[in-house]
């Protein structure tokens, strides 16, 4: 997965956020203007949503193309929500573990993407493995490094900390493992998302009720605003800010500070 996209505001058609726009994330499953890794996202793609008075998202994911599916555009045409995650993926190793391996990955009311990968996997991060109950490991849902940061993601929630801290916890401790991984995540519970940028793009475009967090944007609106690389953002119907990564998620203001970019070898996505 190379490209994803999360929304907060009012309820929409998933079309309008997802298909319609110019430089939609449909039209980046093939065309990205702004992808520093990889050039076509066909290996998969999955839309998270959130229906009125139901915390538990629904998912629809596939293994191939977003333009191949004629039952998504349907879809995308009738279905409204107010809270979204979606991802187009492209795999680093073509057709592992299929569907399963398709963001948004999912539990309770959370949905999550990974755009990025971590080089050497798995032995890179053989060393966080006892960090997680075996329950968690044998319950990921596809062998993927995606899936294995999903998981220390969730146990970091399961474990309490808001979604920021989970995050920002989550890519420092993989990046020591594996200086050279790229981990841009995204997250969201509905009412909250939580986004890091760590070796590709990343941009939020707001205004007063509504908030769009994306890989890219998906229009020339100039109001869209690129997030420094090796920071944290987190957004709310009260607004979006951001921090660099590592810094106490309580004081993130934003005006943030931008970090120092890191450089990391071309490859494709998880």
């Amino acid at each position: 997965m190379c490209r994803h996209l999360a929304y907060l505001g009012p309820e929409e058609p998933l079309g309008r956020l997802l298909v319609d726009p110019g430089h939609s994330l449909y039209r980046q499953s093939w065309a990205p203007r702004r992808q520093r890794h990889g050039t076509v996202n066909a290996d998969g793609f999955g839309v998270g949503w959130y229906a009125r008075e139901d915390p538990q998202p629904a998912r629809y994911r596939r293994a191939g193309p977003i333009w191949a599916d004629r039952s998504f555009a349907d879809l995308a045409r009738v279905v409204r929500t107010g809270a979204l995650l979606a991802a187009v993926r492209d795999a680093t190793l073509a057709g592992a573990d299929g569907e399963a391996a398709a963001a948004p990955f999912a539990a309770g009311r959370w949905l999550f993407s990974h755009n990025g990968s971590v080089p050497g996997w798995p032995q890179a991060v053989t060393s966080l493995v006892p960090l997680l109950p075996a329950a968690d490991l044998l319950s990921m849902e596809a062998r993927t490094d995606s899936a294995f940061v999903w998981a220390l993601v969730l146990h970091r929630l399961r474990s309490g900390a808001p979604p920021g801290t989970a995050l920002a916890e989550t890519v420092l401790q993989i990046a020591e493992a594996a200086p050279a991984a790229r981990l841009n995540l995204l997250l969201t519970d509905g009412a909250t998302i939580a986004a890091t940028a760590w070796g590709d793009s990343l941009w939020h475009l707001s205004e007063p009720g509504r908030t769009v967090v994306a890989s890219e944007p998906y229009d020339d609106d100039p109001r869209w605003r690129e997030v420094p690389d090796r920071s944290l953002l987190v957004a709310t119907d009260r607004g979006v800010t951001h921090a660099p990564v590592g810094e106490p998620v309580e004081n993130l203001a934003g005006n943030a500070v931008e970090a120092p970019a890191s450089a990391s070898p071309k490859e494709p996505c998880t």
